[in-house]
């Protein structure tokens, strides 16, 4: 069996977080971190992955309800020492401007939802760029950080998930989103605009 722990990043909380848990009926005890100050979607992100415990690390969104066992497909990813991330969506790209949906196997990059990274890959790109505060393209940032120090990126067959409405993107009027889309893919584009040769697509031809 698996020996595995449920890390909870309380992010600057307005309630009590431990007797909402207590209520959720959580299976085992999860190990809460709590921040004093509101952090960004990349920082709160980090400050959990460079606590946890395991060899492996795995993020999960809010938006994703678990209808069965996610945790074993995505270790066995990891039973080839070349993947330092996989997750059960992924994306790729011929030019790292359009990016599709991609089939189980090697990726350009996984997306946040469901998101699980190898401890020496995270250690060697130190986690998420801090200036992503909003969700969207910081997983493409991340992606190609691993991929740059020399990792796979492996998309999973799919998991047991229902997903449901992103809080993240919901909450936001059209325009606003839009903007901090743009501005978070800019930052994406400044990193890797010059690394057609971490393109899976360009690779295989």
């Amino acid at each position: 069996s698996v020996e595995s722990e449920l890390v909870i990043v309380a992010n600057a909380p307005s309630f009590e977080i431990e007797s909402l848990v207590a209520a959720s009926g959580t299976a085992s005890e999860p190990r809460i971190l709590a921040t004093d100050g509101r952090l960004g979607w990349a920082d709160a992100r980090t400050f959990g992955m460079q606590r946890s415990r395991g060899e492996v690390t795995i993020l999960v969104d809010t938006s994703l309800e678990p209808t069965g066992d996610f945790i074993a497909p995505l270790l066995a990813a990891f039973d080839d020492p070349t993947v330092g991330i996989a997750g059960g969506w992924g994306v790729t790209s011929d030019d790292a401007r359009e990016f599709v949906d991609a089939p189980p196997g090697e990726v350009d990059a996984i997306e946040g939802y469901c998101l699980a990274v190898r401890r020496e890959a995270m250690r060697a790109v130190g986690g998420f760029d801090r200036r992503f505060r909003w969700y969207r393209n910081a997983d493409l940032d991340f992606s190609f950080a691993v991929r740059d120090a020399g990792w796979r990126a492996v998309r999973t067959e799919p998991l047991p998930f229902v997903r449901h409405e992103h809080r993240g993107y919901a909450a936001l009027p059209d325009d606003e989103r839009e903007r901090l889309s743009r501005r978070n893919f800019y930052r994406f584009l400044d990193h890797w605009r010059d690394r057609p040769d971490l393109l899976v697509n360009r690779r295989e031809r």
